[in-house]
């Protein structure tokens, strides 16, 4: 299908995934004639054999997950969760967001998963690759039921979302902050309508998203912001806008990840790029490789959310005039918080030597968290 802008959808083809059985080709007509029409959303349920998903990477502050859906119909063009649909044989373009699989079952999986005598209770985060609150949500519920388990169970969780929808379970979350089990990041990468309408086109608009913020955190929900992705020559400009705006709305804390291209998203991102920024593409792109080692991409531990170099040095920078602690230092609280999340005055006084932080800075992050 010929690259072309669809309202309400992120990408502009449906590109094949790596892993396509057998390649699609169409007549010039057809494809003419099928790139005319923006696809209908499909909806349909997976089984789940196994619901929490580990990990053991150095870049985020969680090592297990549960994604209730598989797809998003945020449409985000820049998503780095789009190539997981090449696995079912579909594209990580149109398809990603118009096909989405939903989880019924999942609920009932992690019951299963906690009941095993093996199991050890640490923090669980909801959408760490598609959104939780993604409009499916409305009807299906399996996240409001997932967290209905995890108020039964007393077990802490953590958010990551885009969708306003989170604002519909306040009753669950503020049961759960009341025991301090429970913390929601709102990914924010733009107050510009006019690239949150091409770039991320079924997102609620950061207004909306400012509001649910200010919602949960009189809730007495944690909230934290992300600006994610930061994209050069795009987004980068508004870095302190949002941080001020997420600050004023009730964040707590703020972190932003560098934009990542693995696999068939650096090609839905150059191609969507091409087609609604032409004009700075070749700028774009050209930030993207210096800060990626002169590649489209770094994949490694360390370097892949942030970049390196000059351009991702002063991104730094800039965050670190807004926030008083640095990404990297934060993981390793949280990762200490895994471990122990009551520690004692000892316990506080070695993590803030290890970290070169002041003590009570450290005791007032475990107290906040």
């Amino acid at each position: 299908m010929p690259a072309r802008h669809h309202k309400g959808r992120g990408a502009v083809s449906d590109r094949e995934g790596r892993f396509a059985a057998r390649p699609v080709e169409f007549d010039d007509e057809e494809a003419h004639e099928r790139s005319l029409h923006a696809p209908d959303t499909q909806l349909r349920a997976m089984r789940a054999r196994r619901i929490i998903a580990t990990n053991a990477s150095p870049d985020v502050p969680f090592d297990r997950s549960i994604n209730p859906y598989q797809g998003c119909e945020h449409g985000c063009v820049y998503c780095y969760a789009r190539p997981s649909h090449s696995y079912l044989d579909l594209s990580p373009g149109l398809d990603f967001e118009t096909r989405i699989f939903y989880k019924p079952d999942a609920a009932a999986r992690l019951a299963e998963e906690w009941e095993k005598a093996a199991y050890e209770c640490r923090p669980i985060t909801i959408g760490a690759n598609t959104d939780p609150y993604q409009p499916a949500e409305r009807t299906t519920r399996v996240t409001r039921e997932l967290l209905e388990l995890f108020v039964a169970h007393s077990h802490p969780v953590s958010i990551i979302t885009k969708g306003t929808l989170i604002t519909r379970d306040l009753d669950l979350l503020g049961d759960l902050a009341r025991r301090k089990l429970c913390s929601v990041a709102i990914s924010l990468p733009t107050m510009k309508r006019d690239l949150k309408r091409v770039m991320e086109p079924r997102v609620p608009s950061a207004d909306a998203r400012l509001k649910a913020m200010e919602q949960l955190a009189a809730a007495g929900v944690p909230v934290s912001v992300l600006v994610a992705p930061v994209i050069p020559a795009l987004n980068d400009d508004e870095i302190e806008q949002v941080l001020e705006a997420a600050a004023n709305a009730g964040a707590s804390e703020a972190a932003y990840i560098f934009l990542r291209l693995p696999h068939e998203v650096k090609e839905i991102f150059t191609e969507w790029l091409q087609l609604h920024f032409a004009d700075r593409a070749a700028r774009v792109m050209g930030l993207v490789r210096e800060a990626s080692g002169g590649r489209d991409y770094d994949n490694r531990f360390g370097i892949r959310q942030t970049g390196r170099g000059p351009y991702a040095d002063m991104l730094g920078k800039r965050r670190k005039k807004r926030t008083s602690i640095e990404n990297n230092v934060r993981i390793a609280l949280e990762k200490a918080f895994l471990r122990n999340p009551k520690p004692t005055s000892e316990e506080i006084t070695y993590v803030a030597d290890s970290l070169n932080m002041e003590k009570e800075v450290v005791r007032v992050w475990f107290c906040n968290r």
